[in-house]
């Protein structure tokens, strides 16, 4: 048996120390290293981690033999991971259990195998169980292979045994590594599992796909510790009771970060939402107070998001700050710039924002639209039909541009928008068919555009 060693790890980053920190030199997380006994490994083993054994070749000839991505099935996911799966790279699929991680591997398991060798392995569920919820998605499954084990080394064996192109681990907190000595689940056993993975698709040239999540004991350590190690991370998001689920690319070395899947969860499994604006959109009857539409961008595409805020006095001492889908601090800001530039006052009110549809917002293109939606709700006024708005609002007063204006414009009147708000850099030098744009240099100039009377 290989001779182990003892060696101090961050759950959070997955940061290694040979003695205990009580602060994580690399995140800066407190209280987060704890003692993990791994196999002691040869000098060589750490270096062929990734790479794995290679010849040294030129560049122009690597890429001229490039093979083009797989195509998952579903074009939403392709979307996100940058245009389908590409050889030799790692994807790990983070989310809370129950959320339909292995619902959308599955589904896209059966358009893979079509193209490639594919091995699903699952570790959670017996091979009738997976069976029988693939009959019920309506997977064939006629050229998917599957595999109940645990074992990483056994399941590596039987993968270069069948020539795998595309390998499905479902999940990492199951697999196991002999020499490791803990439990499955564990932050040492997730972290050399997958070591040992990211070595297999580097040397071989296969796509891996992870599925990783935490229990709802948070027992075992989530996938974090895993991104540093993997070439693409995507995130499973979804509200409380929600069927919509959103597939979000936080890291992606083949394709653009933050770029957004949506899907809808329904009896037969996981259906794509090729116009993701309907679903933001509440489409008020007449308009209401306190409603904005936005034109926000998520990776490569514009979509129109409703973003909604209600200020009310309130019944307590200090007034109650809530936002939800884009950050607290940065609603204290907004407010404060509104109350210094605008002249509105919200020290006696209660003031609440939500973007609708459980979408988490962190660009800026977020400032006016916000601001518009609460000076709407102050003034218990609805802004006019059709309206839509974008732009960063700074500590000055001033509205400032963000990017892709333009394609934001062209989007929104796609969808039927007549009116725009944004920021003057953002006017286009062409008017734009079937939309008005005004453009706003001030907050000032934001108040004065929007026309309410008395």
């Amino acid at each position: 048996m290989a001779k182990s060693r003892a060696v101090y790890v961050c759950d959070d980053c997955g940061n290694e120390s040979l003695q205990w920190l009580g602060t994580c030199p690399a995140c800066k997380a407190v209280g987060t290293f704890k003692s993990v006994t791994v196999a002691r490994t040869g000098p060589g083993a750490r270096s062929a981690l990734v790479a794995g054994s290679a010849p040294v070749r030129l560049m122009s000839d690597v890429l001229k033999s490039d093979e083009p991505r797989i195509a998952t099935g579903l074009d939403e996911l392709d979307r996100v991971l940058g245009g389908g799966l590409v050889q030799g790279s790692v994807t790990l699929l983070g989310g809370d259990p129950g959320i339909g991680k292995s619902t959308l591997l599955l589904q896209a398991g059966e358009a893979l195998s079509r193209a490639a060798e594919t091995l699903y392995v699952t570790g959670e569920e017996s091979l009738r169980q997976v069976s029988l919820r693939a009959h019920r998605l309506g997977v064939s499954g006629d050229s998917l292979q599957l595999f109940a084990e645990t074992n990483v080394d056994t399941v590596l064996a039987e993968a270069k045994a069948r020539a795998v192109r595309i390998l499905v681990i479902d999940s990492i907190q199951t697999m196991f590594v002999e020499g490791v000595e803990s439990s499955a689940g564990s932050a040492s056993q997730v972290r050399e599992s997958a070591a040992q993975l990211v070595r297999f698709a580097k040397s071989t040239g296969a796509a891996v796909i992870i599925i990783g999540h935490v229990t709802k004991e948070g027992l075992i350590a989530g996938p974090r510790i895993l991104e540093h190690m993997v070439d693409t991370v995507l995130y499973f998001e979804s509200d409380a009771g929600s069927r919509y689920r959103l597939v979000r690319a936080v890291k992606n070395r083949f394709g653009a970060v933050n770029e957004i899947g949506v899907f809808a969860m329904t009896e037969q499994g996981l259906k794509e939402v090729k116009n993701p604006s309907a679903i933001f959109l509440s489409r008020h009857p007449v308009p209401v107070p306190g409603s904005v539409v936005m034109v926000a961008r998520e990776g490569t595409r514009p979509m129109l998001i409703e973003v909604q805020a209600l200020v009310d006095a309130t019944q307590a001492m200090n007034p109650r700050r809530v936002a939800v889908g884009i950050e607290q601090n940065r609603l204290n800001l907004l407010l404060a710039v509104l109350h210094r530039h605008g002249g509105v006052a919200t020290s006696g009110y209660d003031v609440f924002i939500n973007i609708v549809g459980g979408v988490r917002l962190n660009e800026t293109a977020t400032d006016l639209p916000a601001i518009l939606a609460v000076y709407s709700s102050y003034r218990d006024q609805a802004l006019s039909a059709g309206l839509v708005s974008f732009g960063e609002v700074g500590l000055a007063g001033e509205v400032r541009p963000v990017p892709y204006g333009e394609e934001r414009l062209r989007e929104a009147a796609k969808q039927g928008f007549v009116r725009a708000i944004v920021p003057a850099a953002n006017v286009p030098r062409k008017p734009i068919d079937g939309i008005e744009v005004t453009g706003v240099e001030r907050l000032q100039d934001v108040i004065a555009a929007v026309g309410f009377h008395g």
